[in-house]
């Protein structure tokens, strides 16, 4: 009898002690902080994840330093969620998870199905990788399907007798049918919107009934963005299925604008930044984003996530990426690393969702 009540009463205080956190957590900018070095991380180990890209596995390619694994992130006000996997797959029970975007978005969908195998080894899962842009990690014990659909523009992009041509005014009739099955979506554009010279991916820019042989970056970019959000605000229930879009990730190729004026980009560095020498220059696209974002009708949640990466200049995979690749990757990131935060944060949304 006595144990019993002993049991009852720590589950009450228990739940209580878990509904403050959840308050607390309402109430807090979970994407203002700071990194703290944290011995217990990282939170797993990448030869757990056997099914991990190459590119993203830096310790199996031989970065020497384990320094980068150990900084856990810590918002002013509040602490993060500790990720439950068990948690995650019951409230997702009969879901589907879409990341939709480009090789940024599949950094981050190979850390979240890391994390959730790796401490769960024991649970079933089904991994079916297909070309075309369509990849998916199922958990079939709780009908959970982690889907990647890669559409690095938000907006249709295809070959025509005449060259590549990226549609700035439509939405591809088969994403669309993609994201509309789906019950939480995470958006990002931003990485190839950047490419130029001979890697530039179209030859033209369509806009309504107008062909062009070019256009400011940024206005396509903003015009691609008001198109995705206006196909969002039309197309999706927001009764059934969360929106997310994830804010640019960050990249380090110029060691000067973090104040080091001795390096020469990403290469080398061990350990955030703590205080920079001079102010973190803002993202162009990151303005875009928020204005955007800004003028929708309909709740569609930012995850901020561009100054917190903007601190981890240690966290690329530098030359320790694929064997296949060669230079300096100073826009992706390792795993375990900073992309695992980023799905903490996801996780703590979630908690504040549902």
């Amino acid at each position: 009898m006595v144990i019993a009540i002993l049991v009852l009463l720590l589950q009450f205080f228990g739940h209580v002690k878990g509904e403050d956190e959840l308050q607390n957590l309402k109430g807090c900018d979970i994407y203002n902080g700071t990194w703290v070095y944290d011995d217990s991380y990282p939170l797993y180990n990448s030869t757990q994840c056997y099914h991990l890209n190459m590119h993203f596995d830096c310790q199996q390619n031989g970065r020497p330093d384990q320094q980068y694994l150990k900084y856990r992130w810590k918002p002013y006000g509040c602490d993060l969620p500790r990720f439950n996997g068990n948690d995650f797959l019951e409230r997702l029970r009969n879901k589907r998870i879409a990341f939709v975007g480009d090789s940024i978005s599949f950094n981050q969908w190979q850390s979240l199905t890391c994390m959730l195998h790796s401490h769960h080894r024991h649970i079933p899962f089904v991994e079916r990788i297909r070309h075309h842009g369509f990849s998916k990690f199922t958990f079939p014990n709780h009908n959970v399907s982690i889907l990647l659909l890669w559409n690095p523009f938000l907006v249709e992009h295809k070959s025509t007798s005449y060259g590549r041509v990226l549609n700035v005014s439509s939405i591809g009739d088969s994403d669309a049918t993609l994201w509309k099955q789906s019950d939480v979506l995470v958006f990002n554009s931003w990485l190839w919107w950047l490419q130029g010279g001979p890697a530039k991916p179209w030859d033209f820019i369509a806009d309504g009934n107008d062909l062009y042989k070019g256009m400011d970056r940024l206005v396509a970019y903003e015009k691609a963005l008001t198109t995705w959000a206006q196909w969002v605000q039309n197309s999706i229930d927001f009764h059934k299925t969360l929106v997310f879009f994830r804010g640019d990730a960050a990249r380090h190729p110029n060691a000067s604008a973090w104040g080091n004026y001795d390096g020469r980009h990403c290469g080398g560095e061990r350990e955030p930044i703590f205080k920079a020498k001079i102010p973190l220059m803002k993202i162009p696209g990151e303005e875009i984003v928020e204005r955007v974002i800004g003028k929708m009708t309909k709740a569609v949640k930012l995850m901020n996530i561009t100054m917190l990466s903007q601190l981890r200049k240690d966290g690329h995979p530098g030359v320790y990426a694929s064997p296949r690749h060669h230079g300096m990757d100073c826009s992706h990131w390792c795993l375990p690393g900073v992309p695992d935060t980023w799905n903490q944060l996801f996780y703590a949304e979630l908690l504040r969702s549902f």
